[in-house]
């Protein structure tokens, strides 16, 4: 089973988006995939260093805005490659602003900043979807696809990769937290989708050098996550297997172009914005992908 591919035609007008940050992130996927189009246009950029946002801006020909106030006027949608701790303070205010919301995972540092994301999404009533990034590649969907159709007994997986030894992407936050958030919430959501809710979860280890998470779900099944950004491996590894009475279901991205997922996503989310009706991967699913990551966090160690 494959997702049919996506129509050339948009008929509705380019959804105008404005971009939170300048980091590794913003320049090499949300400014390209925003800018690409048709279904969406970069409208302005804007960061704490007006320098790092022109960077950003400039191969697209977008303004760099001011002031965040000066972005939310520019534009209909937010898009965030900041921190979860920036996040969650600044995505309230532009859904307070009427701004639908593109969100980074996890939805903030900590469950309280999350919930707060996530009830400032509900009581304004704008549109929200989540950067679960693999969520959005053809592959992925024909795996939850056939785990919907098995019995799960258990499941092992992992998610490792060697970004927190150095390089662009060991920034301060993932630092800081490590694992557990950065790359936590993309296994709890394959997880919980392929398996069945999760209920519980609970954590042995350190985040910031490899930590094993156990999950029980509302069906009785149970899984097993490894988690680490500190380990040297060639290339990045995400693996799921699912174990019941009928054959193994296994699910690999060492054989997937992530380049796929943003056309996908581009569109599923301006597609949300001009009918106004959600994808599921949203601000309250990330609420619960935040209450399984501070179980999680409080019995780790």
């Amino acid at each position: 089973m494959s997702t049919p591919p996506l129509p050339n035609a948009w008929p509705h007008e380019p959804v105008r988006v404005g971009l939170v940050g300048a980091g590794p992130w913003a320049r090499t996927m949300h400014a390209r995939m925003l800018a690409a189009g048709p279904e969406t246009t970069l409208a302005a950029v804007w960061a704490r260093s007006q320098e790092a946002a022109a960077e950003v801006a400039e191969p697209y020909g977008a303004p760099v805005a001011a002031s965040f106030e000066e972005l939310l006027d520019r534009c209909e949608a937010v898009a965030f490659a900041v921190p979860p701790a920036v996040q969650a303070v600044l995505a309230p205010r532009a859904a307070a602003a009427g701004r639908a919301l593109l969100l980074e995972k996890p939805l903030g540092a900590d469950l309280d900043t999350a919930r707060g994301v996530a009830d400032a999404v509900s009581e304004h009533g704008v549109i929200s979807q989540l950067v679960l990034t693999k969520r959005y590649h053809p592959a992925t969907r024909a795996f939850l696809a056939e785990a919907a159709t098995r019995e799960v007994t258990g499941a092992r997986s992992c998610y490792l990769h060697g970004a927190f030894l150095g390089g662009e992407f060991a920034t301060s936050w993932r630092l800081e937290h490590g694992a557990l958030l950065d790359l936590g919430p993309h296994l709890l959501d394959i997880l919980d989708s392929a398996v069945g809710p999760i209920v519980s979860v609970r954590a042995a280890g350190d985040p910031r050098r490899w930590i094993e998470l156990t999950c029980e779900h509302e069906n009785g099944a149970v899984s097993q996550a490894s988690l680490s950004g500190s380990v040297r491996l060639e290339r990045a590894r995400t693996r799921v297997e699912l174990f019941g009475p009928g054959e193994e279901l296994v699910y690999d991205t060492a054989g997937i172009d992530h380049e796929e997922c943003w056309p996908v996503l581009r569109r599923e989310f301006a597609t949300a914005v001009r009918t106004g009706r959600g994808t599921g991967i949203d601000a309250a699913h990330g609420l619960h992908i935040q209450r399984l990551l501070d179980m999680a966090a409080r019995t780790a160690g």
